[in-house]
């Protein structure tokens, strides 16, 4: 039942380990979040996937085959790096990219149409793409990698440069095409975005996988914060019963507001009731429950959008080679 199995995969480019005994699968029909910071070795794992390049060491079957090659009709790729034909329409460059993968230039127009029409584009359908804003232009390319109907989407960095607006419109078209039977794979670096859609989030920092599961198990793996807001001192604070210490203070026209961190398994009750029964100046209290961003950084030690130097290494030693 899995359309994608990584095992022991790595890839090394002269020198520098991009991608370290990377294993996991993907289910059919799902949506699986690739998440890691820039230059953590999403795009060369998928490069891996596509067959676009080998891998160091060990093995990739997508779709039954161990080759993205030899099924590539059966998968739509949106790379990162976008590029169409300037002075081509968006129906015209639709068709072109549907005929490489086998449908008719009737057919492929045909569907170009329907598929613009029902993104918001209809109007715009016969205008060069030069003419298009950012976001039309990616959402053109966005049904260019999937007019042919491929059973396998990979999505590299979809959300790049793309307004909210833009961007809540293709997390709809990543939904349908998973509701369509379609099992969809996307990389980024931005946690909420694979927070609302994922049904499995793969986690990767430094080329190795650092977690395989849902966004809820994810979550589990991180802590619970109290934020409290008064006249109330760290010490006073840190010694409430659950609370594993404080982490943050900050302090606006005599407001101190403090970050405490609880203890794993411990309610925040009882050291809200702590406080009140201790006398603290509590005026404000919020529990805050752990997001994917913040269970990102528990299990990586990273921050998702860290510096871009490993980003670089990672295009310079692939160019290089």
């Amino acid at each position: 039942m899995d359309a994608l199995t990584l095992e022991g995969v790595s890839k090394r480019y002269g020198d520098f380990q991009a991608v370290r005994d990377l294993s996991f699968s993907v289910r059919k029909g799902a949506i699986c979040g690739f998440l890691g910071p820039n230059g953590a070795g999403k795009t060369s794992t998928i490069r891996m996937i596509l067959g676009l390049q080998p891998a160091t060491a060990g093995s990739i079957t997508i779709l039954g085959a161990p080759d993205g090659r030899m099924v590539r009709d059966r998968i739509g790729f949106l790379p990162e790096e976008r590029g169409l034909y300037k002075k081509m329409t968006p129906v015209d460059a639709i068709a072109f990219f549907g005929s490489l993968k086998g449908v008719p230039t009737g057919e492929g127009r045909r569907r170009a149409k329907e598929m613009l029409e029902a993104q918001g584009l209809g109007a715009s359908r016969n205008k060069k793409m030069k003419e298009l804003s950012k976001g039309m232009a990616q959402k053109v390319q966005l049904i260019a990698s999937v007019v042919h109907r491929p059973e396998f989407v990979i999505l590299d960095e979809p959300f790049s440069g793309l307004d909210p607006v833009n961007q809540q419109g293709l997390e709809t078209v990543i939904r349908d095409l998973a509701a369509g039977g379609a099992t969809v794979l996307f990389s980024t670096h931005v946690m909420q975005h694979a927070e609302r859609l994922c049904d499995q989030v793969v986690l990767i920092a430094r080329g190795r996988k650092a977690f395989d599961g849902t966004v809820s198990e994810a979550r589990a793996t991180s802590r619970r914060f109290l934020e409290l807001e008064g006249s109330i001192a760290a010490e006073q604070a840190g010694a409430l019963p659950g609370v594993a210490g404080v982490e943050t203070v900050s302090e606006h026209d005599g407001v101190r507001v403090l970050k405490a961190a609880l203890k794993p398994g411990a309610p925040g009750q009882e050291a809200l009731k702590a406080a009140f029964v201790g006398g603290l100046d509590v005026r404000r209290f919020e529990l805050k429950e752990p997001t994917l961003h913040d269970a990102f950084i528990d299990l990586t030690g990273d921050h998702p959008d860290q510096d871009q130097s490993v980003a670089r290494n990672e295009v310079a030693s692939e160019a290089a080679r």
